[in-house]
Order: structure tokens, then C-alpha cells, then sequence
């Protein structure tokens, strides 16, 4: 893959990372990685963060494109976008196979020239 592939590949990932770098906003993701869709009121549920807090998290999430509202009579619940995650992994996978083999090319460079 060229560098260009790569730098367009990786930038897409970019704000998904972004949103994911946050303790909170990780953790709002892994809440919603156990299934289903869950209400502000559940989210907030044993934390100290506000329903306000929850929200502008999931905002950011939600832009990222990590999460997504669904409208259920009036409330709103938030479901994990798997597709995102899914994108992410493979963003890490490509960016471990390049440090591999730049080990691998060391490596090399190392035996060779002792």
C-alpha cells in the first residue's frame, strides 16, 4: 500500500480514535458493547457524570460516527455503531502489520551488519 493510501486509509480513522481517547466516552462505548440500546438515565446509573455530561459525550461519539440515537416514543436510546469499531480494528491491524515489518526489515538490517 502506498504512503498515500495509507495517510487517506488512516485519516478516516482519525476522528474515530479521537472520540475513543477520552476515559469517559471509552467507557460510555463499552457500556453499549454489551448490546441493545440504553437510555441517558441508564448510562448515567452508578456514574457521578450528569445526563448533560452523558450527552455531550455521546455528541461527540455520535459525530464520530460510533454510536447512534434511536427514537423510541419520546425517549432517546444509543446503540454502538459496529461498523466504526469495526473500522478502528482495522486501522490498529494495518498500522501492526507495517510496525512488523519495519521489525522485520531491523531485523535484517541487524544480522547483516553486525
Amino acid at each position: 500500500m502506498s504512503t498515500s493510501a495509507l495517510s487517506h486509509k488512516l485519516s478516516a480513522s482519525a476522528a474515530i480514535f479521537a472520540a475513543l481517547g477520552d476515559p469517559t466516552r471509552l467507557q460510555l462505548v463499552a457500556l453499549l458493547c454489551a448490546g441493545g440500546a440504553f437510555s441517558i438515565a441508564q448510562l448515567t446509573a452508578g456514574t457521578e457524570i450528569s445526563r448533560q455530561g452523558v450527552t455531550k459525550h455521546l455528541q461527540v461519539l455520535a459525530a464520530a460516527g460510533v454510536v447512534r440515537d434511536v427514537r423510541q416514543g419520546r425517549e432517546r436510546l444509543w446503540q454502538l455503531e459496529p461498523a466504526q469499531i469495526d473500522e478502528a480494528r482495522r486501522a490498529l491491524d494495518l498500522i501492526g502489520r507495517q510496525w512488523e515489518a519495519a521489525l522485520g526489515r531491523l531485523k535484517t538490517f541487524v544480522e547483516e551488519n553486525p
